[in-house]
């Protein structure tokens, strides 16, 4: 966590690091968090960062601990299936609009976004990865053309980042998302959008798998 600059509201800035921090992992579930901790961490008065948490609390991602603590929330396995089921049923309808719709210059993009993310991975970048992640989703979103569609997944998308960020954390799971994502994007190219929504949904499935896998892993360790 760096200080903050004035470009923007104290309260929009706090806001912003402190949930990348909960969304990359720098904050952990059950960690417990404080107002004076944060506030000299960003060099910024408290205020503003009494109204980013304010917001965060509001939003499900810090709950009250204690007197003036708040910790953050588990990310739970129903939180996760929830999550997936909604993108399982959401994101193949969104390449089944996004495949005829898709110009030279927006396959130039498409490509382009597949192979910056395998630079990340291989650049060992997990931020930038997750990021990276997010934008390839939302290019299929907005060459949908349904603005249901963008604007169901922006209200849940923060949520949604810290879903990520988990299935992205799991090992060897990074390169295997972005192959997925090549031959999601190929078959797409090639016309056919219903192979292509097929391969998103087993994408979106087989995460899920794996993340609940995982969270067996470490509830019996």
């Amino acid at each position: 966590m760096e200080s903050l600059e004035q470009s923007k509201t104290l309260v929009d800035q706090a806001y912003e690091v402190i949930l990348d921090a909960l969304c990359d992992g720098t904050f952990m579930p059950g960690e417990r968090l404080t107002q004076e901790d944060i506030a000299a961490r960003l060099k910024v008065s408290r205020q503003p960062v009494t109204h980013a948490l304010a917001i965060l609390k509001a939003q499900g991602f810090v709950a009250p601990s204690g007197r003036k603590g708040l910790t953050v929330t588990p990310i739970k396995l129903e939180f996760f299936e929830a999550i997936y089921q909604f993108r399982s049923a959401v994101e193949p309808l969104a390449v089944r609009l996004a495949t005829p719709k898709l110009t030279p210059q927006a396959i130039v993009r498409g490509r382009s976004l597949v192979e910056h993310g395998r630079n990340l991975v291989l650049a060992g970048d997990a931020r930038a990865t997750l990021r990276a992640d997010m934008e390839f989703h939302s290019f299929i979103y907005e060459l949908s053309e349904n603005p249901l569609i963008a604007d169901t997944m922006r209200l849940h998308w923060q949520h949604l980042r810290r879903a990520m960020g988990k299935v992205l954390r799991y090992p060897g799971m990074s390169i295997s998302v972005w192959q997925e994502h090549g031959r999601i994007l190929e078959t797409m190219i090639r016309g056919d959008a219903e192979a292509a929504a097929e391969l998103m949904r087993t994408h979106l499935v087989e995460a899920y798998t794996r993340v609940a896998a995982s969270d067996g892993e470490s509830t019996t360790a």
